[in-house]
């Protein structure tokens, strides 16, 4: 007899800057859910990025460059620590802020 699989989905609060909320239809906060794949690891900011992608279409090239690396205008904080590398995890019930620098004189 096979065994179901229970899906587990963390849930992840994210604050969109406002360069980036004509991609959230103006929304500046979303939720996202991802799939827990083991419950001791939890999610990472590269799967925080794709499960916003996935709602939210294009959203996570204006964020990440060509390379995987976050671009240099943009600032992701997970609750009150700034994150720089897309492995970072996320935590249950930490929400994630994505700022964008603004530029000009």
């Amino acid at each position: 007899m096979a065994r179901r699989s229970q899906e587990v989905a963390a849930i992840v609060d994210v604050l969109i800057p406002s360069p980036l909320r004509s991609y959230t239809g103006g929304a500046r906060e979303v939720r996202v859910a991802l799939p827990v794949l083991a419950p001791e690891s939890p999610p990472t900011l590269s799967g925080v990025l794709a499960a916003l992608d996935g709602s939210y279409h294009g959203i996570r090239f204006r964020i990440v460059d060509e390379q995987g690396r976050l671009r240099p205008h943009i600032r992701i904080y997970i609750g009150d620590r700034d994150a720089r590398d897309l492995r970072t995890p996320v935590p249950q019930g930490v929400t994630v802020m994505i700022v964008a620098a603004l530029s000009g004189g």
